[in-house]
């Protein structure tokens, strides 16, 4: 039975992570185009992201992302902790989401922080880590070759 959200439909046994795949793409009623992207870290089931690892990835690519691209609506951690949503205006070329994808993984690399990680500009300001946000990134950055291969 097919169900109302994506992902519940996706086979995350048949999956190979890392990946970036299109999860969703809507037509709004004025004619503007969402498209959702899955941005897998871990494979499913098998790996998973610390909570203040995705918690300061969330921060410092959610900031960073709109340095590259003015076309950004949301990044956003995946309940599973494997990867994260990235929610943009307008279709794009695979070509064009991964370099943004990857000049944003080399920002995370590059900060000496995570941005607004406090108490005035977070609900949880003490939990995160840099450099388990580094760890991932450089992980995923250096699988790049492999993202357009989703299934396993």
């Amino acid at each position: 039975m097919k169900m109302n959200v994506e992902s519940f439909n996706l086979d995350h046994t048949a999956v190979a992570a890392p990946y970036i795949r299109i999860a969703d793409r809507k037509v709004l009623p004025h004619g503007d185009v969402l498209v959702k992207y899955d941005v897998r870290f871990t494979q499913p089931n098998v790996a998973h992201l610390e909570m203040d690892t995705v918690h300061s990835l969330e921060h410092l690519i959610a900031e960073n992302l709109r340095n590259h691209a003015d076309y950004i609506v949301d990044f956003s951690p995946m309940g599973c902790q494997t990867g994260f949503y990235l929610i943009a205006v307008g279709d794009h070329t695979d070509d064009e989401i991964h370099a943004l994808i990857a000049a944003t993984l080399q920002d995370v690399l590059d900060a000496d922080s995570v941005p607004a990680a406090n108490e005035v500009q977070c609900g949880w300001g003490a939990h995160h880590t840099l450099t388990g946000a580094q760890d991932a990134a450089r992980t995923m950055l250096a699988s790049q070759t492999e993202w357009q291969e989703v299934m396993a």
